[in-house]
């Protein structure tokens, strides 16, 4: 009798592990983008005295308006060494969805982040300095460098200095 009639379960050794390599793959790479965007978020978190929801708001929008002061291929530069997850949120952002990056200082970005988490601009600027730590800690200093190359003096400030 076969293991299967009696017990009505194949314990055969070489039918058990064939899924798809493929596919566990894909498992084992979405894990991975799941914990390093959890990571970020609780670094975030930590950084600005944030909950969850607060930093994954205020990382979106703070890169969302960077991404609008960036210019050339930079923006897509820094995005390219952010977690997975946060790059899927940036990429549905629609205050610069196909629009072309634009000049503004400290009082713009912190006028547009305000807006965008409805705080007023002292909350905004620490919000901004949180995110701006967390990514800094995130990407490499070459990335930093230009980043930093394109903005101007007054927002450079924002992004240098530390909470």
């Amino acid at each position: 009798m076969a293991d299967t009639e009696r017990t009505g379960t194949n314990i055969n050794p070489r039918s058990q592990g064939t899924e798809d390599p493929g596919a566990r793959r894909e498992q084992r790479s979405e894990t991975r983008r799941n914990q390093t965007y959890k990571a970020f978020l609780r670094n975030l978190m930590v950084i600005g005295s944030m909950n969850e929801e607060e930093a994954e708001r205020a990382a979106v929008s703070v890169l969302c308006v960077l991404e609008q002061r960036l210019f050339g291929e930079e923006a897509a530069h820094l995005e390219a060494q952010l977690p997975g997850k946060l790059q899927d949120l940036l990429l549905r952002c629609e205050r610069h969805l196909g629009k072309p990056a634009r000049k503004f200082g400290k009082d713009g970005f912190l006028q547009m982040v305000s807006e965008d988490l409805d705080v007023d601009s002292l909350e905004a600027e620490r919000k901004i300095r949180a995110v701006f730590t967390a990514v800094r800690e995130q990407v490499s200093e070459g990335e930093i460098e230009d980043v930093i190359g394109q903005l101007p003096t007054d927002l450079r400030e924002l992004w240098q200095r530390t909470i």
